[in-house]
């Protein structure tokens, strides 16, 4: 395949599979800081040798130009590292040892040596890293099933060996010990214990863990079940502290991924990032400590030298307390040992210390970003909050200010009760708010404070020249006077990561001249400096620019500047409106007003409704229909408690007695509605089907199996889709089926009574009942109160005379596409599919605006937070939001 630098490219295409990776993410990752100079242009070379080598090899896999990047849609089975983790994770699932066993040995057996070693950036060597964990985490739930097979005598030299390499590992340990106890040799066991406990008190200061303790006990006092293999052991069912062990671990390896790849988005490594300096405060906000002092790169050292975990970093705004934050948790997971705590970055704007403690917070934040972790047979139940209340996490929660000013105080009291006893935690903070919260309130006591100091000139310098061709002289003037009016408007504008960055962003076209910012005139202080320099953000990113060679026009996406910024100003108004700086697409309902979005969502399910009973009964019954439904639909829509998106997935193995179970249920309720509308057996046996599979089929939705991925505005979005049809589908099948059969073919003497024309009311009273249930269901109490009294206006309008069944057909097929179609307008996917096709007629969002805000993450000017994007910085999005012109 070509050059090493080549293979490496088709290496991070095969690592990233079926998914999109941008040409600047495969430039940080294969080159790292030393791009070449025409480095784009290099990366489209050599796709397309990869193109004609894979042609030529004959292999079926395609490299796609792909959304301002490239996918390799190849099959999972294809590459050896998807492979692996595909068999692994069949191995974990498995309820046969022998099986797990086998599963286990297949996926090891594809390790060759060290992946791409011959490429050193910082992505590879956080690969080989991440790779070698998920290797080691095979390796020992393999031995932990061999061991229970009564495999200890065969598995002994290997235990003994993995164990040597990893010293301070207590699973490994706790291996050994096992297979040593069973060979006879109880005395070496229990020196092993010593060994280890020896070494985490010399090397950590730590005494061995629960569970490794408590195998000391059984075999000091050989305890007569541990001598034999347990006779159970299913591996999806492992104790709840290796659940919780194996949570801990691909939670870090998906903080580690989410976060290096925000970083690579961000361009935090390349170039550097700006030096930004820290030292203990002098602001009187903290207890007695020592001081402090450090820039970005050794904050996670120096965080691992406090004596309580505990840290406060304080700045100004644009000070870089968010890139702070970032690198700090990536620092933590670099060198990461097994049993230390894995750090979580959060943002604390939803926090509200009033109304939830902060643990509850943490677990209930933990598990909408990183939903593998409500997986209750994979990690076991609560796992998230089991994580936080046993300290395997590190909160690292950013902008204590965003919260609502007037819980700041109570905020800091909370977090001081929450970590009391030495809990790790780290918190971001406006300087000026924390210490007026201060003033009111609390302090953090085992906290150490730090603030971060404004930039150096010479770093700032630094990074505005870097990457500079020889010869260019844009910056010269600019730096010249920075250099000689180092108190001046510009300097003092420039002395913080936001504006030397956003001045970099803005004068990259070498067209530009950055000399206009020392024109005295225009820019006489530093606040006109900082708003040019947000203002100019935009156009500078939204620049129209030539397509690379190659790209065929109709994959080229760009978008006019003009458009970028009204469509941003409207969102950023928009989560001003929501009181929040995070975006969350299934809250772009919010952005349509009540009374209009009860006409948009109610009239169309309405109109279906309507219809139907135009079919059923006459022009009578469609305006009875039509009126009740749309009343319930209006109000419903307008004020009523939508669900958030369903974070699940199919998933068909293992799932057959659940099921069977809810599909019982379901030919039970047909089986109930077939004797009370006294249906013949033909119809009960087609409605004991669909409401069969209308109930069972939630069965086939579950929550994520692994928590080694984190959540996405994508992840959250194909997740909820798929709820939303499987739901949407079953319920209109299932009532459109049975409204069908009751129109066409029930008794006129049912045994809700006989019908009498023009109203009954035991069948009213019945259907308000159930359509009631419908209504809280789809909309909680406000739907209750709607859809109750619409059920009962239809259910009462019953027929002295049947209609035909094929026209009973259509009628049910409308009115079950009406119930579906409400049901499907409640959740968050179809919610959002209206609400962005509505504003875009008002030109407000633009009609693909999932693909604008990826395109806008992409080009720096959003950041991804979970599921959330937010404005990459709080001031750009008070920029926008106040409706600022853009300045060319």
């Amino acid at each position: 395949m070509g050059h090493p630098k080549q293979r490496a490219v088709l290496g991070v295409l095969v690592v990233e599979a079926n998914r999109r990776v941008t040409v600047d993410q495969l430039l940080d990752r294969v080159w790292g800081d030393q791009v070449p100079s025409r480095g784009r242009e290099t990366v489209y070379n050599y796709v397309s040798r990869l193109r004609t080598g894979l042609r030529a090899a004959g292999v079926e896999i395609r490299l796609e130009r792909h959304r301002g990047g490239y996918l390799l849609a190849i099959d999972d089975q294809t590459a050896d590292v998807h492979r692996f983790r595909a068999l692994a994770t069949q191995a974990r699932e498995a309820h046969d040892d022998q099986q797990a066993v086998e599963l286990f040995e297949q996926a090891l057996g594809l390790w060759r040596g060290q992946p791409m070693p011959e490429l050193d950036t910082p992505w590879a060597t956080s690969l080989r890293a991440m790779l070698d964990s998920e290797w080691l985490a095979a390796v020992l739930d393999h031995a932990d099933v061999a061991l229970r097979h009564g495999r200890h005598a065969e598995l002994l030299p290997r235990l003994s060996a993995r164990a040597s390499e990893h010293p301070l590992d207590e699973r490994a340990a706790g291996q050994v010990m096992i297979a040593l106890y069973r060979c006879g040799r109880q005395a070496d066991a229990l020196q092993h214990y010593e060994a280890l406990r020896h070494r985490l008190a010399d090397e950590l200061g730590a005494d061995p863990g629960a569970d490794i303790q408590f195998l000391h006990k059984q075999i000091l006092v050989a305890e007569a079940g541990l001598a034999l293999p347990r006779p159970l052991a299913s591996v999806g069912e492992p104790a709840p502290a290796v659940q919780l062990d194996r949570a801990a671990e691909e939670l870090a390896t998906a903080v580690k991924q989410q976060w290096t790849a925000e970083a690579e988005i961000r361009s935090l490594h390349r170039p550097a990032p700006v030096r930004v300096q820290w030292s203990s405060t002098e602001r009187l906000v903290t207890g007695e400590h020592e001081p402090l002092r450090g820039d970005i790169l050794d904050l996670a050292a120096k965080f691992r030298r406090l004596a309580t975990r505990q840290l406060v970093i304080l700045g100004e705004p644009g000070a870089g307390k968010t890139v702070l934050a970032t690198v700090l948790t990536l620092g933590l997971l670099a060198d990461r040992k097994p049993d230390d705590p894995t750090p979580v970055l959060l943002s604390l704007s939803s926090w509200n210390p009033h109304r939830e403690h902060l643990r509850s917070w943490l677990a209930r934040r933990m598990v909408e970003d990183y939903p593998g972790l409500g997986n209750r047979k994979a990690y076991g139940r609560n796992a998230a909050a089991r994580l936080v209340a046993e300290d395997r996490v590190i909160p690292v929660l950013d902008g204590l200010d965003e919260t609502a000013p007037s819980t700041h105080a109570a905020a800091i009291d909370a977090l001081d009760q929450a970590v009391a006893g030495g809990r790790p935690l780290v918190v971001t903070c406006r300087a000026a708010d924390y210490e007026d919260a201060v003033r009111h309130g609390v302090i953090l006591a085992g906290a150490a404070v730090v603030e971060i100091q404004p930039v150096e000139l010479d770093d700032a310098v630094t990074f505005l020249t870097a990457g500079r061709v020889p010869g260019h002289t844009r910056w010269d003037p600019v730096i010249a006077h920075l250099r000689q009016h180092r108190d001046g408007p510009l300097a003092r504008a420039l002395s913080t990561p936001l504006m030397v960055d956003l001045a970099r962003a803005t004068y990259r076209d070498p067209a530009s001249d950055p000399a206009e910012l020392i024109d005295s005139q225009r820019f006489g202080n530093r606040s006109v400096v900082e708003d040019h320099l947000l203002g100019a953000f935009l156009p500078a990113v939204y620049a129209r620019r030539p397509q690379p060679p190659g790209l065929p026009p109709a994959q080229a996406r760009s978008y006019d500047e003009d458009q970028a910024h009204r469509w941003l100003t409207f969102l950023g108004r928009h989560l001003r409106n929501l009181r929040t700086r995070d975006f969350a697409w299934w809250r772009l309902v919010d952005a349509i007003p009540p009374p209009v979005r009860g006409i948009v969502f109610g009239l169309p399910p309405a109109m279906l409704f309507a219809i139907a009973g135009l079919l059923a009964r006459g022009p009578a019954a469609a305006w009875a229909y039509g009126l009740s439904t749309a009343a319930a639909g209006f109000a419903a829509q307008s004020w009523g408690t939508r669900s958030a998106p369903s974070r699940v997935e199919f998933r068909f193995r293992g799932r057959a007695v659940e099921f069977l179970g809810r599909a019982t249920i379901g030919v039970a309720i047909s089986v109930v509605i077939g004797l009370l509308w006294s249906l013949s057996i033909w119809p009960v046996v087609i409605l004991a089907l669909a409401f069969g599979l209308g109930t069972g089929l939630p069965a086939w939705l579950e929550t994520p199996t692994k928590a080694d991925h984190a959540s996405s505005p994508a992840t959250t979005y194909a997740q909820d889709r798929v709820a939303t049809l499987v739901f949407g589908l079953s319920v209109a099948v299932s009532i459109g089926l049975f409204y069908a059969f009751a129109i066409s073919v029930s008794q006129p003497h049912s045994n809700l009574g006989a019908v009498a024309d023009p109203f009954h009311l035991n069948r009213a009273l019945s259907a308000a009942g159930v359509s009631a249930l419908f209504g809280w269901f789809v909309f909680r109490y406000v739907g209750a109160a709607c859809y109750g009294p619409a059920g009962f206006v239809i259910g009462g309008l019953a027929m002295a005379h049947h209609i035909s069944l094929g026209l009973g057909l259509a009628a049910g097929a409308l009115f079950g596409l009406a119930v579906g179609l409400t049901t499907a307008l409640s959740r968050s996917w179809a919610s959002y599919q209206v609400s962005r096709a509505w504003l875009a007629l008002g030109g407000r969002t633009p009609l693909r605006l999932d693909r604008f805000l990826q395109d806008a993450h992409r080009r720096g000017v959003l950041r991804l937070a979970g599921a959330h994007y937010q404005v990459r910085h709080t001031r750009l999005h008070d920029h926008l939001a106040d409706g600022r012109p853009l300045r060319r």
